[in-house]
């Protein structure tokens, strides 16, 4: 049972790599990455296409907004916001002077944002075609690293000066009387002396 099992995904594993040869894309390694495994490496042509219409039902799939293109690198990690930033994709995109452009255009621009970066054009590429299809993608769901940076930011144990006064020694928030003083309205006051007209205190 097992040994068919093995045999079922080697031979699902060679078709995927005759895909690819046909696609003239072969992986560089000769193994298909995990998202290539699942049949989602696609042409540069077509991943264009697909993610030109995202968000937008009416385009005809020729031509990319910045916008969509943000997407499609920020779903393949092209986008990163360490080497590679939309501030820097914008910088490259408006060189074009268009808002909206073509397959031929889109590779100039990617060309020119590799040489800038220093990042090897075909690697960009190749995180594009095997990034899945818009908006379905597991680099969506939120990163380990950005959890534990939320839990980092919300450990109220952690917290110092007047933010401290907000919590209890259990970490639950005090509501309003941690955030102003609140008036004793017991009548008492501490150290308080009455005095009569003269000042002087009974």
């Amino acid at each position: 049972m097992a040994e068919a099992a093995q045999e079922a995904v080697e031979q699902v594993t060679k078709e995927v790599k005759d895909i690819k040869l046909e696609n003239g894309s072969a992986p560089a390694n000769g193994t298909p990455s995990k998202n290539e495994d699942s049949g989602c490496a696609v042409s540069f042509k077509d991943a264009f296409k697909a993610f030109s219409k995202f968000g937008d039902p009416k385009s005809d799939g020729k031509h990319i907004t910045l916008s969509q293109s943000d997407k499609w690198m920020k779903q393949a990690k092209v986008i990163d916001g360490k080497k590679i930033t939309t501030t820097d994709t914008a910088i490259h995109f408006k060189k074009l002077k268009s808002l909206k452009v073509g397959l031929e255009d889109y590779q100039k621009f990617l060309d020119d944002l590799a040489k800038s970066k220093k990042v090897e054009l075909e690697e960009i590429k190749r995180k594009l075609t095997t990034c899945g299809q818009p908006g379905v993608s597991s680099h969506v769901t939120k990163s380990p690293a950005a959890a534990a940076a939320v839990d980092r930011l919300t450990d109220t144990s952690k917290y110092t000066g007047s933010h401290k006064q907000r919590f209890d020694e259990a970490g639950k928030g005090k509501g309003i009387a941690g955030r102003k003083d609140m008036v004793d309205g017991s009548g008492y006051v501490t150290g308080y002396q009455h005095k009569d007209t003269y000042g002087k205190p009974h």
